[in-house]
């Protein structure tokens, strides 16, 4: 096992650690040669700081928007994946598919495929005789948003399908026929049926869900890089600005330790109401 412990103290304990000191300390890495303790000044500074409150109320709507929509979608997709059993597993490999591909290059399609002049969506629009509905997709700052949370759903949905779809398998196929005898079918196969007895992996997906919300970084940094106006700056992308681009690694750790607040509570939260309602 000391080979393990000693990797672990290294690259996770000694780190969250330092973290947590410098979270409470003023430290510029260009300029400053020690640490200097300061309280909790970073933590008060926070939240005066315009640009902090603009990425964690930007934060807060994309985890807000991006859980509702990649867990009713995720389930919905899996719902009929479980029901059409016909060459189902091409469905399963082209729904997993964008899962592998790496985020960045996803992000430099979506940005060739949403541009103003050249892009292919612009280009359609125009085709097609509905030149009034081309958009400056991501220079506008509601759109940005929009194009952001797509990007991001199309990137992760199907990860949550797959959980889901297990989930699913999971049921006895006695269970679906005893429902169905009873008269449950559509709705009231969903309600007292299916859902009823995925309860387990709707905690699975709602934390990874969350965390992914939460973590998210590529996809604004790459494609809108924080604009129009911070209007889709998120807490991962400020923290990595604070403390790579302006050096105030103080500064940048309290957020992070703010940040991980935020994603443990809704961890917890998710866990909770999932044991609540099983």
């Amino acid at each position: 096992m000391l080979p393990t412990c000693i990797v672990l103290f290294v690259f996770v304990v000694y780190p969250v650690c330092y973290t947590f000191i410098l979270a409470f300390s003023k430290y510029n890495f260009a300029f400053d040669r020690n640490m200097t303790f300061i309280g909790v000044q970073n933590f008060i500074d926070m939240f005066k700081d315009n640009q902090f409150l603009a990425a964690l109320k930007n934060t807060m709507e994309f985890t807000l928007y991006m859980f509702v929509i990649l867990v009713v979608l995720s389930l919905a997709i899996a719902l009929l994946l479980f029901n059409k059993k016909e060459h189902s597993w091409f469905f399963r490999i082209s729904i997993f598919m964008p899962i592998v591909v790496p985020a960045s290059l996803i992000c430099i399609l979506f940005s060739f495929m949403l541009a103003d002049n050249f892009g292919i969506i612009n280009k359609f629009l125009m085709d097609i005789g509905l030149s009034r509905f081309t958009h400056n997709w991501l220079t506008d700052g509601e759109t940005a948003k929009w194009c952001v949370i797509i990007v991001e759903i199309w990137g992760k949905v199907g990860f949550c399908t797959i959980l889901f779809l297990s989930g699913l398998q999971n049921i006895s196929v006695d269970l679906f026929e005893a429902a169905e005898l009873d008269g449950a079918i559509g709705w009231k196969k969903l309600v007292y049926i299916i859902i009823p007895n995925i309860r387990e992996t709707f905690v699975v997906v709602g934390i990874w869900a969350i965390l992914q919300c939460l973590k998210l970084f590529v996809t604004p940094n790459v494609l809108t890089n924080g604009g129009p106006a911070n209007s889709t700056l998120v807490m991962y992308q400020n923290i990595y600005n604070t403390a790579f681009n302006y050096f105030e690694m103080g500064y940048a750790a309290a957020q992070a330790f703010v940040l991980t607040a935020l994603v443990m509570i809704f961890s917890i939260l998710n866990m909770k109401i999932g044991k609540k309602e099983a």
